[in-house]
């Protein structure tokens, strides 16, 4: 159970770090880029300042051709606090607009005096651009974004890909090649034996080398209910270096209705017969000898899970004889009591 602590907190962390990259590609990539915020129904106060010099100038002419005063003033109260501002600025280069239709819609609308051009020839001072763009928008989003998918690509090599894929070589992983062989293999009919079928079976496949191995499931009646969990994970390894020589495998059975997960831990041959290790291993659960074709029972108070080894070779290499394993792949058949 220790070994199945150990990969939950490595899932935790790689969790958290995985929720953290994904909101920042979401946001930048996805909400920026891809699929932006795009907004409808603004009112003409929400307008930037030149459109809103551009509304009143329409609102203008329409008013020159229906001369409805109470339109007028709606339009022009919709610019709330920038109207009289636009409207000045309007008065001062009239563009296309007849000049008095502006000054006609300006003493319907608006009590203050308009602040008409210099007739000395003067240019009036102009009210600097916008700028159309800015350092954060045009530079630093850009860059942020990019970082974060150089992060996220790192983060995924080294979690995800990096001893569960391929490697550098382009050769098949050791967790691959466990996966292939469950291809190969055929479930336990039990029918045939005159049992009833079980609720749901699984294949936990292993291959010397893969030393994150940890597969866990999740069991669900026909249904769809969420019946318990179940899994295998590394009990025990002998020996140093890499990559870990396993010698027991934990084999677990959680039940939502049972307050106490059930474990039992399968051996090598070896930690099987050596007195030491087997005492170590017994406060994990009780030990089995692994052996091809063999089962174990695990039981909770709602369900039952049998336990076969399908699959098993032993590793060759430093180390006493049947000590720890090349190939190992349990089935695991579950049913509801």
């Amino acid at each position: 159970m220790n070994v199945i602590r150990e990969q939950f907190s490595k899932s935790v962390v790689l969790g958290i770090v995985a929720f953290v990259v994904g909101m920042l590609f979401g946001w930048l990539a996805i909400g920026w880029g891809i699929w932006p915020v795009t907004y409808s129904g603004a009112y003409p106060r929400d307008l930037i300042y030149a459109e809103k010099v551009d509304y009143l100038r329409l609102a203008i002419e329409s008013y020159g051709y229906n001369r409805d005063p109470l339109a007028a003033q709606a339009k022009f109260d919709y610019l709330e606090d920038d109207n009289q501002k636009a409207l000045n600025e309007i008065a001062s280069n009239p563009g296309a607009l007849d000049p008095q239709l502006v000054l006609q819609f300006s003493a319907i609308v608006s009590s203050e005096p308009l602040q008409l051009p210099p007739v000395t020839g003067e240019t009036p001072p102009q009210e600097e651009a916008p700028k159309k763009t800015n350092l954060i928008t045009s530079v630093l989003l850009p860059l942020l974004c990019v970082i974060v998918l150089v992060v996220a690509a790192v983060l995924i090599y080294l979690f995800l890909l990096r001893g569960r894929g391929f490697t550098r070589t382009g050769e098949k992983s050791p967790a691959m090649e466990a996966n292939e062989a469950k291809r190969q293999v055929a479930y336990t009919d039990y029918t045939t034996q005159g049992a009833e079928a079980p609720v749901v079976q699984f294949l936990a496949s292993y291959k010397l080398g893969d030393d994150l191995f940890d597969d866990s499931f999740s069991i669900d009646s026909a249904s769809g209910e969420f019946l318990g969990e179940c899994g295998v994970g590394i009990s025990e390894t002998i020996g140093v270096g890499e990559p870990k020589k396993v010698a027991a495998f934990e084999v677990w059975l959680f039940d939502k209705n049972d307050i106490q997960t059930v474990t039992k831990v399968v051996m090598s041959s070896y930690a099987f017969y050596d007195e030491v290790m087997r005492q170590r291993l017994e406060a994990k659960g009780e030990p089995v000898l692994a052996e091809v074709g063999a089962e174990t029972v695990l039981e909770t108070n709602t369900l039952q899970l049998v336990a076969r080894v399908a699959q098993m070779a032993y590793g060759n290499g430093a180390g006493p004889d049947e000590s720890f394993f090349d190939q190992f792949m349990l089935e695991l058949s579950i049913w509801q009591k």
